[in-house]
């Protein structure tokens, strides 16, 4: 009697699937779900960010959703107001996704994200990323700011 065991052949197929391509797949589906969600009510929405919700202040990720919707839906100004990081991260998703699919056309394999992480210039717009949530903390303290 078969067993219910994958095949050799599946396991290759899964284990060819690079963390780059993962990762591409998971931010082009939170960019076309913020595409589908209505801007008007964002601002309504309950608080995803377990930092906020036990401070009531702002991380550096918070307002990432709702940047990503307002700029799907054509507001900039909105977008960047939410967090400013929204539309870069949108723009590196894009390249990524385009990235792998080209890879995967020519009939390489993708770098694993791992390695694409360490570069420079990501390594640069991580901290650029903490320091404008160290930045936009300290002013919230200080009431420079409106909580978001």
């Amino acid at each position: 009697m078969p067993t219910a065991n994958p095949s050799p052949d599946l396991h290759q197929r899964i284990a060819a699937v690079s963390s780059t391509e993962v990762t591409a797949a998971i931010g082009v589906g939170g960019i076309l779900i913020a595409a589908l969600l209505p801007a008007g009510g964002i601002e309504d929405g309950p608080v995803l960010c377990p930092f906020r919700a036990l401070t009531g202040l702002p991380c550096p990720g918070c307002g990432l959703t709702r940047s990503w919707v307002y700029l799907m839906h054509g507001d900039i100004g909105s977008s960047l107001a939410s967090n400013w990081f929204g539309p870069v991260l949108i723009v590196a998703i894009v390249v990524l996704a385009v990235v792998s699919v080209r890879a995967r056309l020519s009939r390489r394999r993708p770098a694993d994200l791992d390695k694409l992480v360490r570069s420079p210039i990501i390594l640069g717009f991580f901290a650029l990323f903490v320091a404008y949530g160290a930045v936009r903390l300290i002013l919230t303290m200080t009431g420079a700011i409106p909580a978001i």
